[in-house]
């Protein structure tokens, strides 16, 4: 049997264990907390990183998607501007032949009038012939003995009978010439109906074209995924349009520089040899006494947009330039559409983008009012004929430069 003494030592130990032990548990479980916590912490931030890769990932699909979509959208939309600019002239090509088609049947007509008339001088041709003596020469020689009364019937018979010819000649060749007309009429109407059902197939064509480029512009649109994307979007659009003008501005200036370089030249060249060189043309300001009084490119409804203004125009109306100018871009730009941009001089530029098609090219002289595009048919908020003046390759707002009267 233990001692007394053993057993108060064994018990002294036991509790001293005791304690340690007790004191040792606490300490654990916070550790095993904290490792808890963190595995947790590693946990989430894993898990973020890889939503931030996953959105990552998205983000870089939807921007290819969307560069694939407006790279389709520029081959559709000049597509498109092809074949409405193909049906205008169609447009114009059948007017021309109904005119010449009315002209042809006009000329018919009057032609027709003069037969009447020259049948009708026939016919009196015939009843004073008869009346001389019933068309017979032979007659006023057996019925006169006098000579000279034969002899001014026989001139007057001879007058009757050349005019009587004559006549007869003139109608025959109008009864030609009506003839050649009815042909003539008669080809022009089948052209015309050949023409027509070619714009009829064109018509359907185009229809079908503006469906799909319609749709391929939503989707594009569909891709952003906010109003902010939007909004980068449109500033990137924007720094396109910038660069653009700043390369044709150049261009610009130095053909201007050239252009200055000849007529120096010339000069030079009238002086040498004794001659006088007439004085440079001198260019007052583009932008004088026209500040409120240029008239407006499209008709309806105007808001502001970017730098400049959309106007909700009717698809397939004119747009028209707001000054004299010459194009110097002519095509499809990514947010503009189908864009023209004329320049005027003197640092003035005026931009026409949204078109569906453009009636002139690169380097064409174009009149004030004279149309530059058709309007393509508005389809959402941001959309119609947009408009933006520059001025030295700066934006201003045309709102203060075109008529308030519309």
């Amino acid at each position: 049997m233990p001692s007394p003494v053993r057993v108060a030592r064994l018990s002294v130990l036991a509790a001293a264990a005791l304690g340690a032990a007790l004191a040792v548990a606490p300490a654990q479980a916070r550790q095993d907390k904290s490792q808890a916590e963190q595995a947790a912490a590693k946990q989430k931030l894993s898990n973020v990183h890889q939503e931030v890769q996953a959105l990552g990932k998205q983000q870089a699909a939807t921007a290819e998607r969307r560069d694939q979509l407006n790279t389709e959208l520029a081959k559709q939309t000049t597509a498109l501007a092809a074949a409405a600019r193909t049906l205008r002239q169609t447009d114009a090509e059948i007017a021309a032949k109904q005119q010449q088609l009315e002209q042809l049947q006009q000329q018919r007509a009057e032609l027709k009038q003069k037969l009447a008339g020259q049948k009708a001088a026939i016919a009196d041709l015939l009843r004073a012939s008869y009346a001389l003596g019933h068309g017979s020469d032979l007659r006023l020689l057996l019925d006169n003995e006098d000579v000279g009364r034969v002899a001014r019937a026989l001139v007057y018979s001879k007058y009757f009978q050349q005019d009587r010819v004559q006549k007869v000649q003139q109608l025959m060749a109008s009864l030609a010439q009506l003839q050649t007309l009815e042909e003539q009429i008669t080809a022009e109407q089948q052209a015309l109906q050949a023409r027509r059902a070619q714009r009829e197939k064109q018509s359907r064509q185009l229809a079908q074209q503006r469906a799909s480029q319609q749709k391929l512009a939503a989707e594009a649109d569909a891709t952003y995924q906010n109003q902010a994307q939007r909004l980068a979007a449109l500033k990137q659009d924007e720094q396109s349009l910038n660069a653009l003008v700043d390369r044709l501005q150049k261009q610009i200036d130095k053909a201007m520089r050239e252009a200055a370089a000849r007529e120096a030249a010339r000069q030079a060249a009238a002086r040498k040899h004794g001659g006088k060189a007439p004085p440079p043309l001198e260019v007052g300001d583009a932008g004088a006494n026209i500040r409120g009084n240029l008239p407006w490119p499209a008709a309806g409804d105007v808001r502001r947009y970017g730098n400049g203004v959309l106007i909700r125009s009717p698809g397939g109306s004119e747009v028209h330039a707001v000054a004299n100018g010459r194009v110097v871009y002519a095509g499809f730009l990514r947010g503009y559409g189908m864009l023209v941009i004329l320049n005027h001089g003197n640092g003035w530029m005026s931009m026409y983008g949204n078109n569906e098609t453009v009636l002139h090219g690169v380097g064409d002289a174009v009149a004030a009012g004279q149309a530059v595009g058709t309007a393509s048919a508005p389809t959402g908020v941001n959309t119609g004929v947009y408009f933006e003046l520059r001025r030295d390759g700066q934006p201003v707002d045309p709102r203060s430069w075109l008529s308030q009267h519309r």
